[in-house]
């Protein structure tokens, strides 16, 4: 009989050695995947995101709010310090676009898997007549741009505008021109910033945004992948979505570049976005990754 229990308790011994030796191999291939989809040179970066309003009117302003709420939601959920630094109010609801610093370790590599044209499909809350709608908004990322890294900026090639920050609907929230616009002549990128009260710190949050946006022109530039990151947006519209978000007359998101969906809508609108982002990245990291565009 004592022979039978010290001969079970080194087998529990054992199993329970295999077990933690079982949960090291994991662990180090989940390291080793995870190593994989984000080892890209500038994936560990903050990141610096835009949204921007598509097809739709005031349908897709209103979308391209909920957007921003959804990835400040991720972003808490993530425990990413986020900054709204610029935001531009629709004429009705929502927002024609906006901007956000986010910054903690691989924000620019999980958001760079969200790039693209989203599309929503829903009952409108601005018809009267209660008609579905589809709307599209987009979602851009950079990197942001290291100190250490030279982005030679001439004077001769800035335009800087200065006006007053506004609210959404209009209202100041500074009676004085704090806010800034910087317009490179030579690109014709256009940044701006309004989120600090004070127009030198709203200058410098601008600059390192345009810093950032020259340098992945510049990037995709050396790659000849493209002549300039504006070109390889697509338009805002039908048939060049990445991802669709249905509320009516079924619940469902899908990504089309993955095939992966799930069923509850509303709590992928409340930031839960991992299991989207990790399907992307994984699927980048094998070469699997679909350009999206289709319909549901």
């Amino acid at each position: 009989m004592r022979v039978l229990v010290e001969w079970r308790a080194a087998g529990e011994d054992v199993v329970a050695d295999l077990v933690a030796a079982l949960d090291a191999l994991t662990a180090l291939i989940e390291s080793a995947e995870f190593q994989k989809m984000l080892g890209g040179e500038h994936d560990r970066a903050n990141a610096i995101m835009t949204i921007n309003a598509g097809a739709g009117g005031t349908d897709s302003q209103d979308w391209a709010e909920m957007l921003l709420r959804m990835y400040l939601r991720w972003c808490e959920k993530k425990g990413y310090k986020r900054d709204v630094t610029d935001i531009q109010a629709g004429e009705e609801a929502g927002i024609k676009s906006a901007t956000v610093m986010v910054q903690g370790e691989y924000a620019y590599g999980y958001l760079s898997a969200e790039a693209g044209v989203h599309r929503l499909v829903r009952i409108s809350p601005f018809d009267s007549n209660a008609r579905r709608q589809t709307s599209f908004a987009s979602v851009f990322a950079w990197p942001e741009v290291d100190d250490e890294i030279e982005i030679e900026i001439q004077e001769k090639d800035l335009r800087v505008d200065t006006y007053r920050s506004s609210g959404a609907g209009g209202q100041h929230v500074n009676v004085t021109d704090s806010a800034v616009r910087l317009t490179h002549l030579p690109t014709g990128l256009v940044v701006s910033c309004q989120n600090e009260r004070s127009q030198i710190r709203n200058r410098d949050m601008a600059m390192k945004v345009l810093k950032a946006r020259l340098y992945d022109l510049e990037r995709e530039k050396q790659r000849a992948k493209l002549d300039a990151v504006e070109s390889a947006k697509k338009d805002i519209a039908f048939g060049s979505q990445i991802r669709s978000y249905v509320l009516h007359p079924y619940r469902m998101v899908k990504d089309h570049r993955t095939k992966y969906e799930v069923g509850d809508p509303d709590r992928v609108l409340d930031g839960d976005l991992d299991d989207f982002i990790k399907a992307t990245l994984v699927a980048r990291a094998k070469g699997t990754l679909g350009a999206g565009g289709e319909a549901d």
